[in-house]
């Protein structure tokens, strides 16, 4: 089943995976295949975790980033959400193959 895009105008970032939407900057974004995959694992992610607490790790894991690294792009991708998310957002046949919890080996100590 495909997640309902709605349009946002005024949100900052170019897409949004909140529960059960993708928010998306602009109707054109709607073509953007690599981003609504990207938002697509992030849904996959929040319903693994109840969706509730996805946010709670999600602002925990960036907020440690930002102690660690003192910048707010590296924090945010550093996440380990978003690290799954960006290395298979290329991956047409990722969400059909992905394992549960795929987020998981992210977990590991960055460099």
């Amino acid at each position: 089943m495909a997640a309902p895009i709605i349009v946002v105008p005024f949100m900052k970032p170019a897409g949004m995976a909140l529960f059960p939407f993708i928010l998306i900057h602009d109707e054109k974004l709607k073509a953007d295949k690599t981003l609504i995959r990207h938002e697509n694992i992030h849904l996959q992610q929040q319903i693994e975790l109840l969706v509730i607490p996805f946010y709670l790790l999600y602002v925990i894991n960036y907020l440690v980033n930002l102690l660690q690294y003192k910048n707010h792009q590296q924090a945010y991708i550093q996440i380990i959400f978003e690290r799954e998310a960006y290395q298979h957002e290329n991956d047409v046949d990722y969400l059909t193959n992905r394992k549960l919890w795929g987020w998981i080996k992210y977990l590991k100590i960055k460099q």
